[in-house]
């Protein structure tokens, strides 16, 4: 693969198009939650997080266009499960394979720098090609992440439209005729329209949206214009969550091409044989592929 990860010449968005139209449009998730640790036969213990981990990186490296390790079950074991998500991320970099970072992030001012100095500047051990952010404090309380992404050739993707039942509270309610889910796509969309005047080039967006593939005509009834925000879009729900070709096409519509679906516990239950892994992370990238495009 060329440099994927390593170069930051390219804006995140142009990387990842690369990176989906070589290897299919997979994030495969690292999720070491103790289930599947035990289904691996490994002990809870920073020991068999890190097997775990690292088997996985050795997996999915090269095979599928980003990987997504959730940071909370390496938070959990304290400064060396930390440490060992460091390692993680150090590996991919070095395996050249596209970093998602699953912090999901969101704070105001100071605190909302240091978050994105953590993961997003160059010299940071935790930095990721791109993480997860939540925009519930407003849009623009993002402002420190979305321009340090920027500056550094990376990537951010922000919560708009969740399948849990819990955020149709938040994420439908409406401000002056507009839906939160909305005025979240509307940042996002206009992020990108910056971006590409500036570079005067149209290329994939580098600001992301987690979009549910399982939230049915959501995006319809709501008015979301996906396809205009030009963002990549994340996409729970594909695999162990049941979401099928007609509900990504139902979800997604003309922004279909810009999809990309994120399956964790379907492929890690692959494991602990790593080229079993391996496998099964391929076949899901070309399901995908068949899915996506049909």
């Amino acid at each position: 693969m060329s440099g994927l990860s390593s170069s930051m010449t390219e804006s995140f968005g142009a990387r990842l198009r690369v990176a989906m139209d070589e290897l299919g449009p997979l994030c495969a998730g690292i999720d070491p939650h103790p289930g599947l640790l035990a289904h691996w036969g490994l002990d809870e213990t920073v020991q068999g997080l890190e097997t775990f981990a690292l088997t996985c990186v050795e997996a999915f490296a090269g095979t599928v266009a980003v990987v997504k390790p959730q940071s909370a079950f390496f938070e959990r074991f304290g400064s060396a499960g930390v440490a060992v998500l460091e390692r993680t991320l150090t590996s991919l970099r070095e395996a050249r394979t596209l970093s998602l970072l699953d912090v999901k992030r969101g704070d105001i001012g100071s605190t909302m720098t240091a978050y994105a100095h953590a993961y997003l500047c160059g010299d940071s051990p935790l930095r990721a090609d791109a993480i997860t952010v939540s925009p519930f404090l407003g849009f623009g309380s993002l402002r420190p992440a979305l321009d340090l992404a920027r500056e550094n050739g990376r990537g951010v993707f922000v919560l708009a439209l969740t399948s849990n039942p819990e955020g149709a509270q938040v994420q439908h309610a409406t401000r002056d005729g507009r839906t939160v889910a909305g005025s979240i796509v509307d940042g996002v969309t206009n992020e990108n329209s910056i971006h590409h005047a500036a570079r005067g080039v149209q290329v994939l967006g580098s600001v992301g949206l987690v979009i549910g593939a399982t939230v049915g005509d959501t995006v319809q009834r709501l008015g979301l214009d996906l396809a205009a925000a030009n963002a990549p879009l994340l996409a729970p729900g594909v695999g162990a969550q049941g979401a099928t070709a007609d509900d990504l096409r139902t979800v997604f519509g003309a922004a279909l091409d810009n999809v990309l679906a994120s399956s964790s516990r379907e492929i890690l239950g692959a494991g602990p044989d790593g080229a079993a892994l391996k496998a099964a992370a391929r076949r899901t990238a070309q399901q995908l592929n068949v899915m996506l495009s049909t």
